[in-house]
């Protein structure tokens, strides 16, 4: 669901940027009033982060030969509330693109619109919806798996609009060149079949965790507190962390790339291979190239397993950090 540069057309990623950005700005806003009445969000928000960020890292097959993987987007929209997920998924979403070169620097707007948008958001409603009548836990179930659902098939739109939207004079696409009743599918059965259930699981698993051990924590939209994390549950976070992050190489077990994000020379493999075209559209090969310091989750000098691990408590460490300083700011300020 990572959309790579140059898949998409400038005006097509103008109009994501320009979209996504209010929806980051009221969550920004509205986290600033939360984290005054409750410095406990700050440290959340970095957890958050780091738990988004290492479940994207488990990637799974498809059948057909790609993967995919799960998000988190809704989980974490349960347990802290939408602002704070889409925040938290945000800043998963860039230092992917700046620092590992997964998801494009171009289509962030795109990117962040679908995963740290769409996902929380539809999901928390669908979950709040069934929440009110009494049924949280199915809720939980059907908001995470029709929230990563709803995200791609915002992607599949994004892919598949390309070659009406930029294409030459001759009709040739000039970015991604498959169009909506090949992006559609492919996008929707890889999260229908596969990436949906991941989700769901992810989010069971851990929404049951937290309502034995911490019930009263849990993001409740309707209440006039909403008691954040306890110290305690925090620390059962970061065994959770510590977990994940130790079984991440297993997300390279899975073989193949996910569809739309495949790199120039596989895309061209591809097209030759359904005898689709013997060259990238022009505006994919004379585009943006990006080079990732860690490119691909890859760490010079080590096997491919220990620097997937390293890249991953890089990103860990600098979200940790970002929830030491906000709880630091916010602390000041509070007393």
């Amino acid at each position: 669901m990572h959309i790579p540069d140059n898949y998409l057309s400038p005006a097509t990623c103008g109009i994501m940027f320009a979209v996504a950005a209010p929806v980051v700005g009221v969550s920004i806003k509205r986290v600033k009033v939360q984290l005054k009445e409750r410095r406990e969000l700050a440290p959340m928000l970095g957890i958050a982060s780091s738990l988004s960020f290492l479940m994207m890292m488990f990637n799974v097959p498809v059948p057909g030969g790609t993967t995919a993987h799960a998000v988190g987007g809704t989980l974490l929209a349960i347990l802290i509330g939408p602002e704070a997920a889409c925040l938290a998924v945000t800043v998963a979403v860039i230092l992917q693109a700046f620092l590992f070169g997964d998801g494009g620097i171009l289509s962030l707007g795109a990117n962040i619109f679908n995963m740290a948008g769409v996902m929380p958001f539809a999901g928390y409603w669908i979950y709040n919806f069934f929440r009110k009548h009494h049924h949280a836990t199915i809720g939980a179930l059907v908001g995470s798996y029709a929230g990563i659902n709803l995200a791609a098939l915002a992607a599949a739109f994004e892919l598949g609009i390309q070659p009406l939207v930029a294409h030459s004079a001759s009709g040739q696409p000039l970015y991604n060149p498959y169009p909506l009743v090949v992006t559609i599918p492919a996008m929707m059965f890889a999260h229908l079949a596969v990436a949906g259930w991941i989700e769901a699981f992810f989010t069971y698993v851990v929404y049951k965790f937290v309502k034995q051990v911490a019930p009263q924590e849990i993001y409740l939209n309707d209440a006039d507190n909403n008691a954040v994390a306890s110290p305690k549950l925090i620390k059962y976070f970061y065994y959770i962390i510590v977990a994940l992050l130790v079984l991440t190489p297993l997300g390279l077990l899975a073989s193949g790339t996910a569809f739309g994000e495949w790199s120039n020379s596989e895309l061209l493999a591809n097209l030759k291979a359904d005898h689709l075209a013997n060259n990238l559209p022009h505006g994919m090969s004379h585009g943006l190239d990006y080079s990732a310091a860690l490119s691909h989750y890859t760490v010079p000098g080590t096997t491919l397993p220990i620097g997937y691990i390293l890249s991953a408590i890089t990103a860990i460490i600098i979200f940790i950090i970002i929830g030491k300083v906000l709880t630091y700011v916010y602390g000041k300020e509070n007393k």
